[in-house]
């Protein structure tokens, strides 16, 4: 069936496929389930890649990290990761250096969250002409920035508390960062 498919599809002018690993099973298993449950078959998604050589085939699921990103990158064209961004976003900071061997300087936690508190205001103050724009559309995006750091928790219920606050800001954020401990 996913031959024929991508086989029509393609045929219509598609020319990038992402493909999930994982088969959701559509009756017995919630959402959540779906999402562990069904095993990981990365081999059907090269083998894919292999009958499709001239398509561009993502391949999505379970991906955590970016050494695994980069594994899977010897057999297709493009890794997708999803989930684990969410919830641990600071592990882009690297995506450059680890994926594409660009040398540049890694962007900080503290100057990730200086950039964004900007950006935040900068967003609040256009709120005239675009509408609400409140600093919670922004910060529920950040509450994964600080995980794995000593005061995390505190960061997430400073943020969880107080960014849907009417007057939040990015200094909101900032007060947020305060609360946790960065080791150089």
């Amino acid at each position: 069936f996913l031959h024929r498919f991508i086989e029509q599809v393609a045929q219509a002018g598609c020319k990038h496929f992402i493909i999930h690993a994982r088969k959701a099973w559509l009756s017995g298993l919630s959402p959540k389930q779906n999402r562990d449950i069904p095993p990981l078959d990365y081999d059907r998604v090269y083998q894919i890649k292999q009958d499709f050589s001239s398509l561009s085939i993502s391949i999505n699921g379970g991906i955590k990290t970016l050494d695994s990103a980069s594994n899977h990158l010897q057999h297709i064209d493009g890794v997708m990761i999803g989930r684990e961004i969410y919830n641990n976003p600071y592990m882009l900071s690297t995506a450059d250096q680890q994926i594409y061997g660009v040398e540049k300087k890694i962007i900080t936690r503290e100057e990730v969250v200086d950039l964004m508190a900007n950006y935040i205001d900068d967003y609040i103050a256009i709120t005239p002409k675009h509408g609400n724009n409140r600093a919670w559309h922004v910060l529920r995006h950040m509450l994964g920035l600080c995980n794995g750091l000593a005061g995390a928790r505190q960061y997430r219920r400073y943020l969880s508390e107080c960014a849907s606050n009417t007057n939040a800001s990015g200094d909101t954020l900032r007060e947020a960062f305060n609360k946790v401990v960065v080791l150089n």
